[in-house]
């Protein structure tokens, strides 16, 4: 670079323009190199969520093009915020990379005292997927319909138990929605992940859940446990029978969760680029897109700005949620 400024200066040149040749030279080599090693892939939740499904899904098909293998790191805990706090840590460049969900401004919502800033701690590639919640009873349940539930926490105050994926997990978040919007109280029960969640379901110890599609439909089909509403604003393909909180008389209801792609803040752009690239073609490709759209998601890719806009938003969102509920962890 000394070199470049000194030919700059004896001919004249404006060295600025010098320099940003430079750069735009090494970024040209970022992108030619990138990837020469393997990459890895952090989720923050416990085996056959959806999450996990979504990062192997990802894995295996982004692997064929990127020409470098992409292995799947579990690392659960505090709703996802232990995978994030250590991807925020890594080095940025391109080869730890973190399997975002709809938990991560959730849980920057309640949880004070983070190590990684959830919006500038990260380099933003794309979503994913986009997928309602299905809140169920198991079929033995007396609560026929939605309404019901909402009677009876009417009648029982604090007495009607949700299972939740963790503290700050969607889940949690919309326990809290669902009773703000009622004016009712809910007790929110922690589990370590979904499928823990509707094992407590399915054994009495818990009311109804607040599931993923990917996990509550097999359980509904078979008749263990019965739906009770879909959070989204439509009713579910899969489910049309089941109708939404919105049509229960909350007009104004809409939880949607999604899933999508994240690296370390400063993370060179133009392998973000190439990323987000490679993302957009795997998802499009037929099975994995019917893979995804067979958990009940919506596959769609946006720019990186939108994804960062989309959390930014949400994280306020979820923090007016955790302030009107009086919920702070540490």
């Amino acid at each position: 670079m000394k070199l470049l400024a000194k030919v700059c200066r004896r001919n004249g040149s404006n060295i600025a323009a010098a320099v940003a040749l430079a750069c735009m030279g090494i970024a040209h080599g970022h992108a030619q190199e990138y990837p020469a090693r393997l990459i890895k892939l952090v989720q923050g939740f416990p085996p056959g969520g959806n999450v996990e499904v979504v990062a192997r899904l990802l894995a295996h098909e982004m692997s064929k093009t990127l020409g470098q293998n992409i292995i799947v790191e579990s690392k659960p805990g505090q709703a996802g915020s232990l995978a994030a706090e250590m991807v925020a840590a890594a080095e940025p460049d391109g080869y730890t990379l973190l399997l975002v969900s709809g938990a991560h401004p959730a849980t920057a919502a309640i949880y004070k005292k983070l190590k990684y800033d959830p919006i500038d701690g990260f380099a933003w590639i794309s979503t994913v997927s986009f997928y309602p919640f299905i809140i169920c009873v198991r079929k033995e349940s007396k609560l026929q319909a939605f309404a019901d539930l909402i009677g009876s926490a009417r009648n029982n105050p604090g007495g009607i138990s949700s299972g939740t994926a963790g503290n700050g997990s969607i889940a949690h978040m919309t326990t809290e929605l669902v009773a703000q919007k009622a004016g009712v109280k809910l007790l929110a029960v922690p589990y370590r992940g979904e499928a823990l969640a509707i094992t407590g379901l399915l054994s009495g110890d818990v009311d109804f859940v607040i599931a993923t599609t990917s996990l509550a439909v097999p359980n509904i089909r078979s008749g263990a446990i019965r739906a009770l509403a879909v959070t989204g604003k439509t009713r579910w393909k899969d489910l049309p029978d089941v109708s939404t909180v919105a049509e229960a008389g909350f007009s104004d209801f809409e939880v949607i969760s999604w899933s999508g792609l994240a690296a370390p803040a400063k993370t060179p752009k133009p392998v973000i680029d190439r990323l987000h690239g490679e993302l957009t073609r795997a998802i499009n490709v037929g099975e994995v897109r019917a893979r995804l759209e067979n958990t009940g998601s919506e596959v769609r890719a946006v720019m990186p700005a939108e994804m960062r806009s989309l959390v930014a938003q949400q994280i306020a969102m979820w923090s007016k949620v955790a302030q009107d509920a009086h919920i702070e962890l540490e």
